[in-house]
């Protein structure tokens, strides 16, 4: 794209007018309070923005797009002013896929109506193939004779609260089961006859993409089975927590990715790991509107055989948890997972708040304060709501 650096630095001198109106007594009216940066402070205000921006000039040229905009687009400054804002080179469409239209696009309309178009949502897909849904907000830049000269396109990813509230909206709740051979299952796992069942009561994301896994199972004894998991190489730190009427629960740190995973990325929850003499079988639970094959793609970047073997659609009602889960920060909620699936509710606990601080990577006041923050949180929900029901 020719011109891009010469028009992209007139943008940022919209100061210079200023300092001269400055130097001349004449700055602004009495009144005005509005005061234009120097063009350097313009541009670095540009640059370190949270909200991500691009610059479009009246050719169509993108001549500037600002750091959390580079992250958000995952290209390269480079990449993106070689691009014009047209919807066929960014793949951008409707919520139903549909293309999204030169003369229907936000920035078309505002260089036609000199009209700024707010909370414009689309899905884009970005260079690795996924895509995000953005909220777009653009607003014309015009010269003295009021003629549009840029158009100025700040935008969000807000793909994850998008997809949380379609899980909220959903009312159904896809059962799977999955199936794949017993090669990747440990020696110790490994049934002649029967089955072993191991439930996965929660899956807690701590930092470093590491999580903590809550498990339970009535098939093996309490110190088979903490064996049985240290030998799975994605686990490290396994203990037991209890065993009470021949269940034992333990918990144990993964610091890769595991299949049990794959269920909570996508919105839904694992449910139990079966081994038989041929098979290990996945449960897990999806919201009904994300296609399984999804999880099916997951659960092949550790077993290339597996294969759905069963699905059902459950009633699954809005209950507190969805809301309160809403309601908290990730930290929050994590922070009470951990603390209720460790038993450190129990009487007598089995897991203490120094033990928790330390798989969190915090200090104790800080992982008591996030569980102070989210036990409030679950209380004012269930009382407050309830007495305004009333």
């Amino acid at each position: 794209m020719t011109g891009s650096e010469p028009t992209e630095v007139a943008f940022f001198e919209t100061g210079t007018d200023a300092e001269d109106a400055e130097r001349d007594g004449s700055r602004s009216a009495p009144g005005d309070d509005r005061r234009l940066p120097p063009p350097d402070l313009a541009r670095r205000l540009f640059d370190v923005s949270p909200i991500s921006t691009v610059v479009i000039d009246s050719a169509g040229a993108i001549v500037y797009a600002n750091e959390r905009a580079i992250e958000t687009l995952r290209l390269s400054s480079d990449e993106i002013v070689k691009r014009a804002y047209e919807p066929s080179e960014w793949n951008i469409s409707y919520e139903d896929g549909t293309p999204i239209p030169v003369d229907e696009h936000p920035v078309a309309r505002v260089f036609d109506t000199g009209e700024p178009e707010y909370g414009f949502e689309h899905w884009l897909e970005l260079p690795d193939g996924t895509e995000r849904w953005l909220v777009t907000n653009s607003r014309p830049v015009a010269n003295d004779a009021g003629d549009v000269e840029y158009v100025v396109v700040a935008f969000e990813d807000v793909t994850d609260l998008k997809r949380r509230g379609e899980r909220l909206l959903s009312d159904h709740m896809r059962r799977l089961e999955f199936r794949a051979d017993q090669s990747a299952v440990p020696p110790s796992l490994r049934v002649e006859e029967g089955e072993r069942r191991i439930e996965v009561e929660s899956v807690v994301s701590l930092p470093d993409d590491e999580t903590i896994q809550y498990m339970g199972t009535s098939d093996l004894s309490a110190s088979d089975f903490v064996t049985a998991v240290e030998e799975v190489p994605h686990y490290v730190d396994v203990r037991l927590l209890s065993t009470s009427d021949g269940y034992s629960r333990i918990e144990a740190r993964a610091e890769e990715a595991t299949v049990s995973e794959v269920f909570q990325s996508l919105g839904g929850q694992p449910r139990a790991v079966i081994i038989a003499q041929d098979e290990v079988r996945f449960l897990g639970e999806l919201p009904g509107d994300v296609d399984h094959r999804l999880a099916a793609e997951g659960i092949r970047r550790f077993h290339d055989n597996v294969e759905l073997v069963s699905e059902d659609l459950v009633y699954s009602p809005h209950l507190l948890y969805d809301i309160v889960a809403d309601a908290l920060t990730d930290r929050q909620l994590a922070t009470l997972d951990a603390a209720y699936f460790s038993g450190y509710f129990d009487t007598p606990r089995t897991s203490t708040g120094g033990e928790l601080a330390d798989r969190f990577g915090v200090t104790r006041q800080t992982f008591n304060q996030h569980l102070r923050k989210a036990q409030r949180s679950v209380l004012e929900h269930l009382f407050e709501e309830v007495d305004r029901g009333h």
